[in-house]
Formats: structure tokens, C-alpha cells, sequence
């Protein structure tokens, strides 16, 4: 067993760059018993062939980190208190727990395998390009705001409003609430790390969200929140706690991958100028950054709680049955043991097999949605503001708190 309990997960300086101590620990544990902020002691797997694996493996279950109590939340908000509640009454709405862990992140199969057949149909190839013009419609709108600017924080004008908008119209939600969303997210995602903030943004979120059910049930229209409740309401295949954690669910997932997409590969583009230039010369190559964007400064830091069903062998160390495992998605994307030259940023990278978005059962629904969002993005912004800089030195951007996510807090530009 390797412990490393020396590291201190809410330092500033290791969330700005934790890619040496993910190296070091690749070389010298990398499945190892790790404390986190939260104070939970965890399994973390941090190379590449271990992590593909663990990350298919059926053993590792979602649903049983309820098991493990208030520290993990198996949802997409690590370190949460809220403590998973049992189902509520048909005539009562969820508790603020069962809308943040019931849905489909949070559940194996066989209840996995119907609450991701309910949304597949809204993510198909065909669905998502047809949304294409009116993305590329929000995005020069935004831009269009910047004009005359001499700077901006294109975290706050451009990397944050384009998903978020997307995905509010995509399910029928008030883009308009964007502002109050956003505080409640970032609050959210850095878990344990946001003290006293964290109660009051869940119950504000959870809030919203049942009354943007409410509202939808009395007033359907032609989105994806209509049709979930469709499908609760008339084919009763939904419960209420597995609505509302599925709006919860496509909410936060459905634009802070995104968010982060456009403002790390954005930052690594300023921050080696080259490499602005040679793609701004060449948009041939936007598919294959996009994809090295995620992997080299990957949206998404760690998987969210598995715990092991059974005994079993991950890269060599025993994991006892009810042990928890946190897969470190940005550590095992830059193993060179599978990526030459890993720590390169390479944007004619073509064999990129990627862990940014998951693997197995768990793919990520919305990488498509995602990945056709980056791209419209980097091209217009490109097209618009071909002389785009930093205003600060590379190394003095902040990043946001907690381990689930890997994005910028701001990322200030002179335009």
C-alpha cells in the first residue's frame, strides 16, 4: 500500500499545476491510498492502462458509493454533505440528496442503461448538427458584444455563456438565470472546498430546478425537460427524484465541460503563441487540437466515486471490497507510457485515445455536443480577434477550487 498524505489538494500551487505530482506518483504508487480535502481516504489510480480499465470495470460501482456516506456523493459533486436519501414519496418532491444522486452518473446497470436510453435520443450525431446554426448563431452574438472592447475576461463573455446557453435552450430552461446558475455551479463543483457556501448553493439549485419542473409540467413545450417529464408522467418509467437529478445532472455536465474546453484550450494557445498562430493559419488541424486540448489540460480532473463490489487487483495493489476509487483522468492523459512525448503539447496529435470524456458505460453522453460547441468557438473567435493575447503572464491565471474539475476561474485578454 502507498500512502501519500503529504499533499495538500486545496494548495493554489498544485491546482494550478499538479501534472508533476501526477508524474511522480505514476513513477512511484500509481494506485495509492490518498486523503482528500474532505477528509476521506481514497484509492487513487493515476496511469493510463490502470485507469482505462478501472473505468469499464463493473466491479467498481457507482451506486454502492451511497454506501460510503456523506464524504462522496457518487454524482457529480465529490465531497458534498448531502447525504443520499431514501426515494420520496410520490406526493412529496426529492430531497435536495436524491436530486443530486439519481441519475444516470450515479447508478449501474440496469438502472443506468434505461436513464441513459431516456436522453440518448436529444445526443444522437444527427440531433447535434442540426443544432449547428444556431451555435454558431450565440457565438457570433457574443463576439459581437465585444466589439470596440480592449479586454475582457473570456471566461465571463464567451467561454461561459456558450454552453450555458446551449444547453438552457436545449432543455428549455431560462438562459436568462445564467448568472445565479453559474455561482451556484462553481460553488457546487469545488465540493468540500466551498465551507459554508456549499449547503445554501444546493438548496438554492435544487430549489430552481423542481420549480423549472413545475413550471415546464404546467406549460410543455417541444424541449428535453418536457419530454423527460413526458415520460415520468405518462409512461411512469422516470421517478420524480430521478427527474429532477437528471435536469441536475444535464445542467452542471452540459456546460462546465465546455466551459473548460474553450477557456484551457484557449489559455495553452496564448500561453505558446506558435501555436495560435500555426492554428489560425491551418483550421485543418481544429479537430485533432480539440482533441489534444483534452488531452493535455483535459476539462474534467478526476472521475467522480466508484466503490469496489469485491476484492480486486488494480495496477498490481489489492482494493478491498468497499473501498472507494477515484480515477485521475488528467494524470493518466499525460502517461507516456501510452502518449509520446505526453507533456508536448502536440496539435497534429493522431493517435489521441484519450481519457478526457471517460470510457466505458459512462462515456460522456454530451461529447459530441461538446466537441462541435469547441470547435464553432475557436474558429469564430479566431476569425474575430486574430490578434487575441493574454493581459497577464501565463502563470498568473487562476484556477477553480476542487479536484472533480480542471478550468480557470478567468482568463483575462486584451482583444
Amino acid at each position: 500500500m502507498t500512502q501519500n498524505l503529504e499533499v495538500d489538494f486545496t494548495d493554489p500551487d498544485f491546482q494550478a499545476n499538479p501534472h508533476p505530482a501526477y508524474a511522480q506518483w505514476r513513477r512511484t504508487g500509481p494506485v495509492r491510498r490518498t486523503r482528500l480535502p474532505s477528509g476521506l481516504t481514497v484509492w487513487l489510480v493515476t496511469r493510463y492502462d490502470d485507469a482505462r480499465r478501472a473505468l469499464a470495470d463493473p466491479r467498481l460501482s457507482k451506486q454502492s458509493a451511497f454506501a460510503i456516506g456523506s464524504s462522496t456523493a457518487a454524482n457529480p459533486v465529490p465531497n458534498s454533505p448531502a447525504n443520499p436519501a431514501p426515494e420520496p414519496a410520490a406526493n412529496r418532491p426529492p430531497s435536495p440528496a436524491a436530486v443530486l444522486s439519481r441519475h444516470m452518473l450515479a447508478t449501474d446497470p440496469p438502472d443506468h442503461t434505461r436513464l441513459r436510453r431516456l436522453v440518448s435520443a436529444a445526443f444522437t450525431a444527427r440531433r447535434i448538427e442540426a443544432l449547428r446554426p444556431r451555435i454558431e448563431q450565440i457565438t457570433d452574438e457574443l463576439l459581437d458584444a465585444l466589439a470596440g472592447r480592449e479586454s475582457a475576461d473570456l471566461i465571463d463573455t464567451f467561454a461561459f455563456p456558450l454552453p450555458i446557453q446551449v444547453i438552457c435552450e436545449l432543455l428549455g430552461v431560462p438562459a436568462a438565470d445564467r448568472d445565479a446558475f453559474r455561482a451556484w455551479s462553481n460553488v457546487i463543483v469545488a465540493g468540500s472546498q466551498s465551507g459554508d457556501q456549499l449547503e445554501p448553493a444546493i438548496r438554492a439549485m435544487v430549489g430552481y430546478i423542481l420549480a423549472q419542473i413545475a413550471e415546464r409540467r404546467a406549460d410543455p413545450g417541444e424541449d428535453l425537460l418536457s419530454g423527460l417529464i413526458q415520460v415520468r408522467d405518462e409512461r411512469d418509467r422516470l421517478t420524480e427524484a430521478e427527474l429532477s437529478s437528471m435536469v441536475f445532472l444535464l445542467l452542471i455536465a452540459g456546460h462546465e465541460t465546455t466551459v473548460n474546453l474553450i477557456g484551457n484550450g484557449t489559455w495553452l494557445l496564448l500561453r505558446e503563441r506558435e501555436q495560435w498562430e500555426r492554428l489560425r493559419a491551418d483550421r485543418a488541424l481544429l479537430p485533432t487540437a480539440i482533441e489534444e486540448f483534452l488531452r493535455y489540460e483535459g476539462p474534467v480532473e478526476t472521475s467522480t466515486f466508484r466503490v469496489a463490489t469485491e476484492d480486486l487487483e488494480i495496477g498490481g495493489v489489492t482494493v478491498r471490497a468497499g473501498d472507494p476509487v477515484v480515477i485521475v483522468l488528467l494524470s493518466a492523459n499525460r502517461d507516456d507510457n501510452r502518449f509520446p512525448e505526453a507533456d508536448e503539447l502536440r496539435l497534429d496529435r493522431s493517435q489521441n485515445p484519450h481519457l478526457a470524456f471517460g470510457h466505458g458505460i459512462h462515456y460522456c453522453l454530451g461529447a459530441p455536443l461538446a466537441r462541435l460547441e469547441a470547435q464553432i468557438a475557436f474558429g469564430r473567435l479566431m476569425d474575430r480577434h486574430p490578434g487575441l493575447r493574454l493581459a497577464v503572464e501565463p502563470e498568473l491565471v487562476r484556477w477553480r477550487p476542487g479536484m472533480l474539475l480542471r478550468g480557470l476561474h478567468e482568463l483575462p485578454v486584451l482583444l
